[in-house]
């Protein structure tokens, strides 16, 4: 399918679950496939072969509890490997690139390649794939996990304090702001120093329990959450003198989105 979308020039989207995704009220004029590429491969003690479509979360609670850290994070993050990849999903100190060994892509040429980590370059919440011109699609990608006793003790932890901090019972698309770098301050503390916690625009509010994330409070539009956006960036640059940059991805409805997955 995405061989075809390339050679009639459709544009496409790849999607797992959505998460940090923000369509336009218009919808999008192109080709949305729907990943489910599932798999899972145990190759040898703590090392995985996990299909994009395979849920992140899953994944991250079944190393846990088979004694391999390294995804703890992963068990409260919703989306599916392939955009945890694409995205270099994070939290806690954890990061998706430092577990994984290679990568698995499908050219738009229709040529299937593996690409070892070391020959990757990952920073925070970017990858290579978002730049990579003849990327199709993410296929599949091999973890490298180590032992530990303490993994799924820890990955509670961090489920229950994600459980306190974050609006997980409301609707949102994750976090909207990347974290400036090297400032030693979040996004989220930067918005709410601003005093923008509850502030609404339309059915888009900035939720009362975690800054950084939007949350529907009922009928809000695409528009509502990108005027949310533009007035939180500008109270925060106002005050701070920083420039927040979005972590969610906006799909316009008529532009070319090829080589998104999500």
């Amino acid at each position: 399918m995405e061989r075809y979308c390339h050679m009639y020039s459709i544009p496409y989207i790849i999607i797992g679950k959505g998460s940090n995704c923000l369509f336009d009220d218009l919808g999008f004029d192109g080709c949305v496939i729907l990943n489910r590429i599932a798999s899972l491969e145990r190759i040898e003690h703590g090392i995985y072969r996990v299909g994009s479509g395979f849920r992140f979360n899953h994944l991250g609670v079944l190393t846990c509890n088979e004694g391999f850290t390294g995804l703890e994070f992963a068990g409260g993050i919703p989306g599916t490997v392939g955009g945890a990849i694409y995205m270099n999903a994070g939290a806690n100190g954890q990061e998706t690139a430092n577990t994984i060994e290679s990568i698995d892509i499908v050219t738009t040429e229709g040529k299937f390649q593996t690409l070892n980590r070391v020959d990757l370059s990952f920073g925070y919440r970017t990858s290579p794939f978002q730049s990579m011109k003849d990327l199709a699609a993410i296929i599949a990608v091999t973890f490298q996990l180590q032992s530990s006793k303490s993994a799924k003790k820890r990955q509670q932890e961090f489920l229950k304090r994600r459980r306190m901090t974050q609006p997980v019972q409301e609707r949102s698309a994750g976090s909207v702001f990347r974290n400036p770098s090297s400032l030693g301050v979040s996004a989220a503390e930067l918005i709410d120093k601003a005093g923008l916690k509850g502030c609404s625009i339309g059915g888009a509010m900035v939720s009362h329990i975690h800054a950084n994330f939007f949350v529907n409070t009922g009928g809000a539009t695409s528009q509502d959450m990108l005027n949310l956006i533009a007035l939180v960036k500008d109270r925060v640059d106002r005050k701070f003198g920083i420039e927040l940059g979005e972590e969610i991805l906006y799909f316009r409805p008529y532009c070319n989105y090829m080589n998104r997955e999500i």
